[in-house]
C-alpha cells in the first residue's frame, strides 16, 4: 500500500505530539484512529518523513477492581518497553509515532509508559520526562528540597534532546487532546478518593525503585511475573527482589469453585518460599489457614490482625516492623492479608519509608506498579501522616547504627515471633520518637472501624476479571527468557543498534 501524504498543519499529528527524541519518537492523542499505520508526514522541520504509528490501547490494558484505571503493572510496562525498542531498531529511518485515543484513563496509563520509558531507557529524570507533557502545570520538579540524584548526573542545561519537549501547537485540536490535564489515579475502591496520586508520582517511585535496586530491569522476567500474578498461580509479587513478598491470603486447604475460582493453601507457597529464601510469613487478617504448615517448613511465622480496610493501630505496626526487621538482609519475609492490597500495602509501604526515606507517593506508586490495587481509601492518607515520623525513626536508626554498629533486629520494637522453638521470641528496643501518630487519621471513620467485605469485593473482582480473559498481550522475543536487552538509544542520538536476538515487531 503506497505511504498516505499528510500535510496539514491541523490534522498532521506531528504537529501537536510531544517530541520524547527529535525526530525520532512522538506521542500525541487522536480522537479517531488513523486510517493507515504508515503514512508521510510533514516534521517540525516540515520536511516529509515515513512515519510509523502504533497503538496499546487495545492490548495493554488495566484491569480494575472498582473505580481505579491504572498505572499499568510492570510486566505491561516491560512488554511496551520491549516492543517500542523493537519498532526503533526495525524503522531506523522512519518516524516512531505513538499514540492513545483522548479518553482520559487512556491518555494517562498511555503518557505513564512512554514517560517511564524515558526514565529506565533514556535514564532521563521524571522531570525531564514529563516536561513535554506539563504544559498546563508549572513548577514540575523532581524532590522538594533537592535535585534528584539523576538530575545532578545529567547536563545543567536542560536542552531539548535531554528531556521531552512540548507540542509546537498546543492549542491545536491534537495538541490540545495531548496535553490536557490529566487525572489523578484512583484507589482500588467504589468510593470517592480524596488522596491524588500524579502520574508524576509515578516516575518518582520507579526512579527510586531503580536508585535503591527493588528491581532488576535488565533481567525482568516478565514471564514469571504474569505467572505467579495469577490468582491460580500464587496471587504474589515482588515488591523489593529477594526481599519483600506481598501476596493473597492462603486457606485451610486448596479449592477451585465450580466457576473456576482458586484458593491455595500454605503447601501451594512453601515450595516457592524456600526456593528464594523465604524466612518470614506475616498474617495480618483472620486465621484462615494452620501457621504450623509454613513453621514445619521453617519459615517462621507472625500474627498481627487489624480490620479489614482499617489502618493498623501503632503498636501493631511497630511490631510487624519489628518482624520485617530482624529478617536477614540476605532472606526475605512475604506478606499477607485476605486480599494481600490494603493491610498489605499499608506495612509494607511504612517500611519503606523507614528505611529508604521514600515519600508516601513514591511507596504507594511503586507498590501499585508492582501489584496493582495496594493501598486503600484512608490507608492513603495514614501513609502520608506517617511519612515523617518514618522518616525520623529511620533517621535515628541508622544513625545509632552508624555509632553503635548494630544490627537493625536489636534496634526496634519488641516482637513476638513463631518459629520451630514454640519459645522462640525476639525482643527488640522500640525506638523513642518525640512523637507518634494517631492509631488513623481522625476524621477518618473507616480508618478505625474498617470496611467490611473490603477484601472479600477486592478478590472477587481480581478473580472476576482473570475468567473473563485478558486483551492480546505483546509478544516478547521467545529466544530471551529474562530481559532482551534494550536497543542503545540515547537522547543525543537517533543511531540504533537493531538487537540480534529480537523477533520482528507486531507493526511493520
Amino acid at each position: 500500500m503506497p505511504a498516505v501524504t499528510t500535510s496539514s498543519s491541523s490534522k498532521n499529528p506531528l504537529r501537536g505530539a510531544v517530541e520524547i527524541i527529535p525526530d525520532r519518537l512522538y506521542y500525541c492523542a487522536l480522537k479517531s484512529p488513523p486510517t493507515s499505520h504508515k503514512i508521510l508526514l510533514r516534521n517540525r522541520n516540515n520536511q516529509k518523513v515515513p512515519t510509523i504509528l502504533f497503538n496499546i490501547d487495545g492490548e495493554l490494558v488495566y484491569w480494575n477492581f472498582f473505580l481505579d484505571f491504572g498505572p499499568l503493572n510492570l510486566g505491561q510496562l516491560y512488554r511496551f518497553t520491549c516492543h517500542l525498542n523493537q519498532l526503533l531498531a526495525d524503522h531506523p529511518q522512519a518516524t516512531i509515532l505513538f499514540y492513545s485515543s483522548t479518553a482520559p484513563d487512556k491518555r494517562a496509563n498511555a503518557i505513564f509508559l512512554i514517560s517511564a520509558w524515558q526514565v529506565l531507557e533514556l535514564k532521563r529524570s521524571p522531570s525531564q520526562a514529563y516536561f513535554g507533557f506539563s504544559y498546563y502545570q508549572e513548577n514540575v520538579v523532581d524532590y522538594e528540597g533537592g535535585k534528584n540524584p539523576d538530575e545532578e548526573a545529567a547536563t545543567s542545561v536542560a536542552s531539548s534532546k535531554s528531556r521531552s519537549t512540548p507540542p509546537p501547537f498546543p492549542l491545536s485540536p491534537i495538541g490540545a487532546a495531548t496535553v490536557a490535564p490529566l487525572p489523578p489515579f484512583h484507589d482500588a475502591s467504589p468510593c470517592a478518593c480524596t488522596y491524588e496520586l500524579t502520574l508524576f508520582h509515578c516516575l518518582q517511585g520507579i526512579i527510586k525503585a531503580r536508585q535503591f535496586n527493588f528491581f532488576d530491569w535488565d533481567n525482568f522476567n516478565v514471564e514469571e511475573y504474569e505467572h505467579y500474578e495469577q490468582v491460580e498461580n500464587g496471587d504474589l509479587n515482588w515488591i523489593v527482589q529477594n526481599r519483600i513478598i506481598a501476596f493473597a491470603g492462603p486457606s485451610y486447604q486448596k479449592n477451585v469453585s465450580p466457576e473456576g475460582y482458586c484458593t491455595l493453601a500454605p503447601s501451594d507457597y512453601i515450595p516457592y518460599f524456600k526456593q528464594h529464601d523465604v524466612a518470614l510469613v506475616v498474617r495480618l487478617n483472620k486465621k484462615n489457614y494452620e501457621e504450623r504448615d509454613f513453621i514445619d517448613a521453617g519459615i517462621q511465622h507472625l500474627d498481627q490482625f487489624y480490620l479489614d480496610g482499617s489502618c493498623p493501630p501503632m503498636r501493631i505496626l511497630q511490631r510487624v516492623l519489628g518482624a520485617f526487621e530482624a529478617v536477614p538482609q540476605n532472606k526475605a519475609f512475604a506478606v499477607h492479608c485476605k486480599a494481600g492490597l490494603g493491610r498489605t500495602g499499608t506495612c509494607i509501604g511504612a517500611y519503606l519509608m523507614k528505611h529508604f526515606r521514600m515519600t508516601a507517593p513514591e511507596v504507594i506508586s511503586w507498590m501499585r506498579i508492582c501489584r496493582p490495587g495496594c493501598v486503600i481509601g484512608p490507608q492513603q492518607q495514614f501513609l502520608q501522616d506517617l511519612e515523617p515520623i518514618m522518616w525520623q525513626e529511620g533517621d535515628m536508626e541508622r544513625s545509632l547504627q552508624n555509632s553503635t554498629q548494630l544490627s537493625p533486629s536489636q534496634l526496634v520494637a519488641t516482637t513476638e515471633i513463631q518459629g520451630n522453638n514454640k519459645n522462640d521470641k525476639k525482643k527488640k528496643k522500640l525506638s523513642n520518637s518525640s512523637s507518634t501518630p494517631p492509631d488513623s487519621p481522625k476524621s477518618v471513620k473507616d480508618s478505625v472501624m474498617g470496611r467490611p467485605g473490603q477484601a472479600d469485593g477486592l478478590l472477587s473482582a481480581r478473580r472476576h476479571r482473570q475468567s473473563t480473559g485478558r486483551a492480546t498481550v505483546l509478544t516478547t522475543p521467545k529466544s530471551d527468557k529474562t530481559r532482551s536487552k534494550a536497543v542503545p538509544i540515547t537522547p543525543d542520538s537517533i543511531s540504533i543498534t537493531k538487537s540480534t536476538n529480537a523477533n520482528s515487531s507486531a507493526w511493520t
